[in-house]
């Protein structure tokens, strides 16, 4: 059985974790193949926006909890630096992929999970999603970039509060703490956040890859760094054939086709 699956639909390339015996755990398999794969998505013209998502009854619930007992067993101090290494290698890729990321959290979103999702550009989670920080559950501190992602998110004091406690959130509280971004019905989840998807793939390519950096600008420089983008990069994008069809496309009062 594949563990991870992939589809390319309408320029929307959709990453399916799939171990749901496991609740779609990560084993090295799976973080090899997901870095694998997003490195040739980012530069496969092709795809204009990626989904991740789970199969099952989870998006995913972080480490395999056996194996990391089998490590402890062995006394192994190796595997879990090179582990990290991979998860910053795969969360560094979705920062600067120029296209947008979507978490699609169907269901449980633990762990390392958790910080995978919220390290997307967005999060679409379906109404039997929940968040859980569960790492201080086992005695360890979160990973997968999660000091990083969640207090960005919701501030410093409850991105504490979620880590220590490990406390499940449930959909529509991440949607209020901002963690997610819609919850839909589950019956209309992936076919909601898929047409979302391909909206976006439709868009103009190189005006959303300028918008992901510099909302990532936004959050860490200041404002004349900012202005300072928005000059250099609106004067490139402005004479590209995609800002001559959208200027066009409103004059005349029609919807654009964006190469």
């Amino acid at each position: 059985m594949d563990t991870l699956l992939y589809d390319c639909t309408e320029k929307v390339a959709t990453i399916t974790f799939n171990r749901p015996n496991v609740l779609n755990a990560f084993s090295d398999e799976v973080r090899a193949a997901l870095l694998d794969r997003l490195l040739a998505i980012e530069s496969d013209d092709t795809v204009r926006c990626v989904v991740l998502t789970g199969t099952g009854k989870a998006f995913s619930a972080g480490g395999d909890v056996p194996n990391m007992v089998a490590l402890q067993g062995a006394n192994d101090v190796e595997t879990i630096p090179r582990r990290i290494g991979m998860a910053s290698d795969v969360m560094q890729t979705i920062a600067r992929l120029p296209k947008p990321v979507i978490a699609a959290v169907n269901g449980a979103a633990a762990g390392g999970g958790m910080s995978l999702a919220l390290g997307c550009d967005m999060r679409f989670g379906s109404t039997k999603a929940f968040f859980s920080s569960a790492f201080v559950k086992i005695g360890l501190i979160p990973d997968w970039g999660g000091f990083h992602a969640l207090p960005q998110l919701v501030g410093s004091a409850k991105a504490m509060e979620l880590m220590m406690t490990g406390d499940r959130v449930p959909a529509e509280e991440a949607l209020a703490l901002g963690m997610l971004n819609r919850v839909i019905e589950a019956d209309a989840f992936m076919d909601t956040t898929q047409k979302f998807a391909a909206r976006l793939a439709a868009g103009p390519a190189a005006a959303l890859a300028q918008t992901k950096v510099g909302v990532q600008l936004g959050q860490k420089s200041s404002l004349a760094d900012v202005f300072d983008f928005e000059k250099r990069t609106q004067t490139r994008l402005f004479l590209e054939d995609d800002a001559r069809e959208g200027m066009r496309a409103f004059v005349e009062k029609r919807a654009p086709k964006f190469g």
